[in-house]
């Protein structure tokens, strides 16, 4: 039995009292089969074995420290959103004149730009997830982490990306509308391969937190509040008529690269619309450090949603004092009630394949230590 939240009912479904967000630490083996590949001494065939087999160790490693939800680590992904959105049809991988600027550090310059009207007719994360799933067997969930539609949206305007535009969708409606369709379908595909979690990860909110952001942004003809119901719509529009048993989440996210960020500011700006009108079952918040403000933004919150607190941070090596979590989930608890309350890291341990500056031991020592203190926490 927990220590303060006495009446909590045990998580059968996703979200789980102790959980995980997806990416994990790309293990050497597979650093060095991506190198060789590059260099063409390894066909895609050779590659695609290596993966299979660290993903098999990594599901292994999953379940023996007791996760109830578990990824492919997202082995098979050099960023944990452009790779799904070349899966589409009429979306191209270019590389544009710079990356992504974050907290000293700028990405890779890889993005994705229309080159035709945007479809589903198939995509190669379907043939991942169905390794997963047999990987995984039946005694846990396999969650399938996909970037959100919002943030796809946001990838086709970004920088030079949004000349292109013009070309396919002379009515920025049609693009909405197909932008969300080529989602559903999409989610449709995995839950017919028995996939009953989906994850939507979303940079897009934090970015409207950043005041910064807004200062940069804010220009003639631009409008906070229109782009806020905008992400909210093309969410919502690819999530709505899905199947019952299908649980959807959603992840927000204020940059995860080589472990540095990239916006910062509390969620109040975007709280009555995310928090309150997203469609989502459940959020898995960061709130690691004082950038993502305090938990009054958590009010919001709207029905039954359970929020997973990214309370312990993938950034770093360091654990966490214990002492200073369980003061933090007491907190958050005087706004959302404690058993609609979770815990997990702030986000993945590896968003792009570089990975974030931390060892595989400690990665898993993270976990143990949040596992720990759930289970000290809701028994």
């Amino acid at each position: 039995m927990g220590i303060f939240f006495k009446n909590t009912a045990k998580r059968t479904t996703v979200p789980f009292r102790y959980d995980v967000v997806g990416s994990f630490l790309r293990p050497q083996t597979l650093k060095d089969a991506r190198t060789k590949f590059a260099s063409g001494m390894l066909t895609q065939a050779e590659l695609t074995q290596i993966e299979d087999e660290e993903i098999k160790k990594l599901v292994a490693k999953e379940k023996e420290i007791g996760l109830k939800a578990v990824t492919d680590g997202e082995f098979r992904r050099s960023y944990w959103h452009l790779d799904f959105f070349w899966g589409f049809d009429g979306v191209e991988h270019v590389i544009l004149d710079h990356g992504y600027f974050f907290h000293g550090e700028e990405t890779r310059a890889d993005s994705a730009r229309l080159s035709g009207k945007i479809r589903f007719s198939g995509h190669p994360f379907l043939k991942h997830y169905s390794f997963l799933k047999q990987v995984a067997g039946g005694d846990v969930t396999a969650r399938q982490t996909i970037p959100a539609p919002a943030q796809f949206f946001a990838e086709l305007v970004r920088g030079e990306n949004e000349k292109e535009i013009a070309k396919y969708y002379p009515d920025r409606e049609e693009l909405y509308r197909d932008i969300s369709a080529a989602y559903h379908k999409t989610i449709l595909a995995f839950y017919e391969l028995g996939c009953r979690n989906i994850q939507l990860d979303d940079c897009t909110w934090g970015m409207l937190c950043d005041n910064n952001f807004w200062a940069a942004m804010a220009g003639e003809g631009y409008d906070v509040e229109e782009l806020k119901n905008l992400y909210l719509r093309l969410n919502n529009d690819a999530i709505t008529g899905l199947p019952a048993d299908l649980t959807v989440t959603t992840h927000i996210c204020r940059g995860n690269y080589h472990s540095t960020w990239a916006t910062s500011g509390g969620y109040d700006p975007v709280a009555k619309t995310v928090f309150g009108k997203e469609n989502v079952s459940a959020y898995y918040l960061e709130y690691d450090t004082d950038r993502a403000g305090d938990f009054t933004p958590l009010k919001e919150v709207s029905g039954e949603k359970l929020v997973v607190l990214g309370l312990v941070s993938s950034k770093t090596g360091e654990l966490e004092n214990r002492e200073q979590i369980l003061s933090r989930i007491r907190e958050a608890a005087q706004y959302v009630p404690g058993d609609r309350l979770c815990l997990s890291p702030q986000c993945g341990f590896a968003s792009t394949e570089e990975g974030n500056i931390l060892t595989e031991e400690q990665q898993w020592k993270k976990l143990a230590f949040i596992k720990e203190i759930a289970e000290e926490i809701w028994g």
